[in-house]
């Protein structure tokens, strides 16, 4: 009798231990996240020489609140906790620290800039704080080997590039190429790319590569001495300023090459305008956002979302501003993530569904692109559409061009 009532007893200490195990491998909580909430930290440009792009905070914060008014992510609410640093590493370094040292946030997401964000990198990495979605088209995010805790978000410059030298070699198969390239990584990472892509024959392929740096007053000797070169394909990696320079000085020669120009300079009113309408005539870039002042998705059923979104949460938004549509898509594809994760949310599992997003369609990207992400691919959206300056406004035209080398 004794010994069945310790089997028993054996027998209800193994169940109720199954039963706690049960429960757990339910939930898993790392800091920063519980039954009813999941903190999300931020640091954001709202003042200094990037506050421009202050907005896509903005927009980030009323999205997640449109989240929160449906129910949450799996009934939990997101708690958005967002910082200015002014686009100064130094201030960064320090409201990152407190995000996640103080506010002890479950991960950094869509935090913006280059030499903000290479700042706080070994740090996010060696306290294991997932650094996700970055605001950033440098392509050095896009390490999982050295750096398991970073992740990117839009198409990188190198992607870019490869994507330009894709449709060079299809439509100027012999042309001669002039690289205009301003004197930093930026420039670098571009060039970089263009090389993937042409491969052995770069050094034919490209006639001339002219480096600037961004103290120069004016651009215009350098122009001419490319024109000089014979080249009949320009590639204008310049910042706006820069870029409009060219643009101009290219009409007053007369030099008309195919002319492919960063995507971050296709602002009209910034770079178009300014170097005149006329002169900017036929300049090729790359897309991969729809443009939600553009009549041509007013059916579209993603951007009717958006702008129902816009309508409630956003009123009286400048919807020509493309970091309205590039920040609701970030803030989706967090949400997406985040939906994957279930009640496993660790900062380890949130890593692993970031990095196995399938054919992931955001409501605000160009028909046909998608995010993909794998253990060994952390850049999640790699595809681009041409398109041509031409009366005015940016058209898009030909097929989805990928970034991948040998295809």
């Amino acid at each position: 009798m004794k010994n069945k009532k310790l089997s028993l007893l054996a027998a209800a200490a193994t169940l109720s231990l199954l039963t706690t195990q049960g429960a757990l491998a339910q939930k898993k909580y790392d800091t920063g996240a519980s039954d009813t909430e999941i903190k999300i930290g931020n640091v954001e440009a709202y003042s200094g020489p990037a506050s421009a792009y202050g907005i896509i905070g903005k927009t980030e914060e009323a999205y997640f609140k449109m989240i929160n008014d449906q129910g949450g992510v799996n009934g939990r609410k997101i708690n958005w906790i967002s910082y200015d640093d002014g686009y100064s590493p130094p201030k960064t370094v320090e409201q990152v620290r407190k995000l996640i040292e103080s506010d002890e946030v479950f991960l950094v997401f869509n935090a913006l800039g280059t030499p903000t964000q290479t700042a706080v990198q070994k740090y996010h990495n060696s306290k294991k704080v997932p650094q996700l979605f970055l605001a950033t088209g440098a392509s050095k995010w896009n390490d999982p080997k050295d750096f398991p805790w970073t992740m990117g978000f839009q198409p990188s410059y190198r992607v870019e590039a490869r994507i330009f030298a894709k449709y060079i070699l299809k439509n100027k198969p012999d042309g001669k190429v002039a690289v205009f390239y301003a004197n930093d990584d930026f420039g670098k990472d571009y060039v970089a790319g263009l090389k993937d892509i042409f491969g052995d024959r770069a050094s034919s392929i490209i006639v001339a590569e002219e480096s600037y740096e961004t103290t120069e007053p004016s651009i215009s000797s350098h122009i001419v001495k490319l024109k000089g070169t014979g080249a009949d394909v320009f590639v204008n990696i310049a910042t706006p300023k820069f870029a409009a320079q060219a643009i101009k000085k290219m009409a007053e020669l007369e030099w008309k090459p195919m002319h492919l120009m960063t995507d971050v300079s296709i602002s009209i009113g910034a770079v178009m305008k300014p170097a005149g309408l006329d002169a900017s005539e036929g300049v090729l870039s790359a897309g991969y956002l729809k443009d939600a002042s553009d009549p041509q998705w007013k059916d579209d059923e993603g951007m009717k979302k958006f702008m129902t979104f816009i309508d409630k949460y956003m009123p009286g938004a400048n919807i020509s501003d493309s970091n309205l549509v590039y920040g609701y898509a970030a803030a989706q594809t967090m949400v997406q993530v985040l939906k994957q994760s279930g009640d496993n949310l660790t900062r380890e599992n949130v890593m692993k569904q970031a990095a196995s997003l399938k054919d992931f369609a955001p409501d605000t990207l160009i028909p046909g692109i998608k995010v993909n992400t794998s253990a060994t691919d952390f850049a999640p959206i790699e595809q681009l559409k041409i398109m041509r300056f031409k009366g005015g406004q940016w058209e898009l035209f030909g097929d989805i061009i990928s970034a991948e080398t040998g295809g």
